[in-house]
């Protein structure tokens, strides 16, 4: 999907605006972001194979090849071959990757993160809950600090 259609009656500017904004956030944060992306991709079977990499090999460097592959190179992830390819470059099995795409043998799983999330009231990545507060979305080290220094007065 056309960022542009996801995002309707933003601006140009307003758009560039947010790009800039991340890519200040990202390049605070030591990880590497690619600026003018123009699509979104469903991520879903990039989740389900990251669930089945964690259960078969823990440790793999799947999760950091499929943010570098969206965020850097604007893979689509939502292309079955595309992540079989990240699999097999991280040491997975490609044919097991292949597999468990096609049969969506982690579908179920996901299903009960997503369904524990909303119930928990989880709505965008990352978040940070702590006694019913929360912080949600890329923020600042300076948030986070002060959600922490909020949560220690409440203990007091």
């Amino acid at each position: 999907m056309l960022l542009t259609d996801l995002f309707p009656g933003r601006s140009q500017d307003q758009m560039q605006q947010f790009s800039d904004h991340m890519a200040r956030l990202m390049s605070e944060a030591g990880l590497p972001w690619a600026r003018h992306r123009e699509k979104t991709y469903n991520s879903r079977l990039a989740q389900e194979m990251a669930a089945w990499a964690d259960t078969t090999r823990p440790g793999t460097d799947l999760h950091d090849r499929l943010y570098k592959a969206y965020f850097v190179d604007h893979a689509n992830l939502a292309d079955k071959d595309t992540l079989v390819q990240i699999a097999a470059a991280s040491g997975l099995d490609s044919e097991a990757a292949r597999s468990v795409l096609d049969q969506r043998s982690f579908s179920e799983h996901i299903d009960r993160d997503w369904y524990e999330a909303r119930i928990s009231g989880v709505t965008g990545v990352p978040t940070f809950r702590a006694r019913d507060l929360f912080v949600v979305g890329c923020q600042p080290f300076e948030i986070l600090e002060r959600f922490v220094n909020h949560l220690k007065t409440i203990d007091d």
